[in-house]
């Protein structure tokens, strides 16, 4: 904790130092005073509250409806060799359009609002999930299998028992990819104006030259990312690794 709060402290005081070079004019560049006291602003209006709250609510079930289809499709590719040449071969060519490319079809789909919003999160993270999820169905050690078969472990029991769960920490890996990448997809979609959001305040920012406004908003997403990672991912995937013994 001591090492990162350090590093923390020496990133702002190289910011500070950049800042008093006057480099760029300090509406292009704040100082971390400049950007705490937007940030103390807006958090006190309650403005960054509740675009935070409205994006974290867009953010969840989008990030949700991706790790569920993701997970499925995945294990769909991972077991049966028909999908995994047809749907699987489709999804590494899917995998590769950004998520903001979808966005003029989900406006047209689904108008704007809401539902455009969350489809395009749910695209973004549902394609990692996918390939993280049937590489680690894929990759299960061959002793595991080997061991389960002596045991006399019916399918449905292998895949239960020893695949699924030999498979959780590469498929926590890619709930903590698809986490970053629907963020992403959540800023791209907010940019088309909802009305609230992170994401408008954002593009709001810009269009004012706010950079200060611009840098609290990445700021927040940042510390959101720090915490979730800390007290949900880290946690689970330690967890995970020690209970199989690849963690001590």
């Amino acid at each position: 904790m001591l090492k990162r709060i350090g590093f923390m402290v020496i990133l702002i005081l190289i910011w500070e130092g950049l800042f008093r070079l006057e480099l760029w004019e300090p509406y292009m560049f704040p100082s971390p005073w400049m950007v705490t006291e937007t940030l103390y602003r807006n958090i006190a209006s309650g403005a960054l509250i509740s675009a935070t709250i409205a994006s974290m609510k867009r953010l969840l079930i989008g990030y949700t409806l991706g790790v569920v289809i993701g997970v499925f499709i995945g294990f769909l590719i991972a077991r049966y060799k028909l999908v995994e040449e047809t749907l699987g071969s489709l999804v590494l060519a899917l995998q590769t359009i950004p998520s903001i490319v979808w966005l003029p079809l989900a406006l047209l789909w689904f108008g704007f609002g809401e539902p455009a919003i969350i489809f395009v999160v749910t695209l973004g993270g549902v394609w990692t999930m996918v390939m993280n999820t049937s590489s680690g169905i894929k990759n299960v050690p061959r002793i595991y299998i080997k061991a389960g078969q002596t045991m006399g472990l019916s399918d449905a029991s292998m895949l239960t028992k020893v695949m699924i769960p030999a498979a959780v920490p590469q498929i926590i890996t890619g709930m903590r990819l698809s986490w970053a990448f629907a963020w992403r997809a959540l800023m791209a979609g907010e940019l088309i104006g909802a009305g609230d959001g992170l994401g408008y305040i954002l593009m709001w920012g810009r269009d004012t030259a706010n950079m200060s406004l611009v840098i609290s908003i990445m700021i927040i997403i940042a510390l959101i990312g720090m915490i979730t990672d800390s007290l949900i991912f880290s946690k689970y995937e330690n967890k995970v690794l020690r209970r199989y013994g690849l963690l001590k």
